[in-house]
């Protein structure tokens, strides 16, 4: 006799680990989610394009924008709960938790941590609710693991600056208000802030793109950029400051993969429940019941390790390692999901009618960015042994 099925979550109970706000952030982006993205976002992949303004806004008034900063107009929540809203963001599109990712964890980030208190006032507001936009140019066309060798430039003219370069693979960079760029200088790697209506300031959308389509990406070209002394950020000097903004945005990607892959998870589900080949549903069957709770048993797992590391960071003890311990297993873990979901829908995997494939495509670029799979390998290699093997 058949009983009733339970959600993936559900088996382990793993709401009863997170307290009331937090649940109660979780169902405000969930209800916000079904409502908003999900009617829609099949055809925005389609098309390769999002109302990246229009959204900003409407996720600016529920105040997820920079949601873990204080003040100037950001909520102040817990790290935990900024993660439970990339998990539900992503549940619905990589591309629209990116855009919240990069809004709040590097360029608005970047901001409140390094600039100054003109620079804050100036900008982050705005961008709090939605009105501006920022993107966060670091990553080059030849340099992405190694942000150290960029090429972009800025020296003294007086008392400006000028910048020389490109960035390339910039989330929101044709739609943004201002970059944040960082360029090397005589006295090393520093950020600025660049409103995007400078002149010698470009963005070029990257088109042709088979993940991330529901997603703004670009190439910023910064051509003798003139900008005034106070557009330096006087805080962050160094690789240590661009760095410290890519963990703020790794962290939402360790629970943000998990939205995408329990979404997968849980459409498969009720794909094989519903689906009957040989006079029987297909969840059924041994084979598809295996393939089921391995794919549970590895979300489940990676929703434990996203929630301790959640404490850990409200707490303040969390460490960049740690970080990459999260990014690394749980994009992995993600991507496997969503290619055994895709296997399990059949022909029906390959169309945008269900979410697997493109959460699939999706996520080979999110198992990508904010540092590969092979980097943070790399980077819990060197926690264990105190080597750096990547130098």
């Amino acid at each position: 006799m058949a009983t009733p099925p339970i959600s993936p979550t559900g088996l382990l109970a793993l709401d009863d680990l997170l307290a009331d706000d937090e649940r109660a952030m979780r169902d405000v982006v969930r209800d916000y989610v079904a409502d908003r993205v999900r009617p829609e976002v099949a055809e925005w992949f389609e098309a390769g394009w999002i109302p990246a303004r229009e959204l900003a806004r409407e996720m600016g008034r529920l105040g997820l924008l920079g949601m873990h900063l204080q003040g100037y107009g950001c909520s102040g929540a817990s790290a935990t709960a900024y993660g439970l809203a990339c998990l539900e963001l992503e549940a619905g599109d990589s591309g629209i938790r990116s855009l919240v990712s990069v809004q709040g964890s590097l360029a608005m980030y970047a901001i409140w941590e390094f600039g100054s208190e003109e620079q804050k006032q100036q900008w982050l507001p705005g961008m709090a609710s939605g009105e501006l936009i920022g993107c966060f140019g670091l990553t080059e066309a030849d340099f992405g693991s190694n942000p150290g060798g960029m090429r972009t430039s800025a020296h003294r003219d007086g008392a400006d600056w000028i910048l020389n370069g490109s960035k390339m693979w910039i989330t929101n960079g044709s739609v943004a208000d201002v970059a944040v760029v960082w360029a090397r200088t005589e006295e090393g790697i520093r950020g600025f802030l660049v409103p995007t209506d400078t002149p010698g300031f470009s963005a070029h959308e990257i088109k042709k793109k088979l993940s991330l389509r529901a997603s703004v990406t670009s190439e910023l070209v910064l051509a003798d950029v003139r900008l005034p002394a106070d557009a330096l950020l006087p805080g962050a000097k160094g690789l240590r400051g661009p760095l410290s903004c890519l963990n703020e945005a790794r962290f939402g990607i360790v629970f943000g993969t998990l939205g995408a892959a329990r979404d997968c998870l849980q459409t498969t589900i009720d794909y094989a429940i519903d689906r009957v080949q040989f006079d029987r549903p297909i969840a059924g069957y041994q084979l598809t019941q295996k393939k089921l709770v391995d794919m549970t048993l590895e979300l489940d797992k990676g929703m434990l390790l996203a929630m301790h590391l959640g404490r850990l960071k409200d707490s303040g003890t969390i460490r960049a390692a740690q970080v990459s311990v999260g990014k690394l297993n749980n994009a992995r873990a993600a991507l496997a999901i969503a290619r055994e979901c895709r296997s399990i829908l059949g022909g029906n995997g390959i169309t945008l009618e269900y979410p697997v494939i493109r959460h699939m495509n999706n996520l080979e670029s999110v198992y990508t960015y904010e540092g590969t799979n092979e980097m943070h390998t790399l980077v819990v290699g060197e926690a264990l042994t105190g080597l750096a093997a990547y130098r």
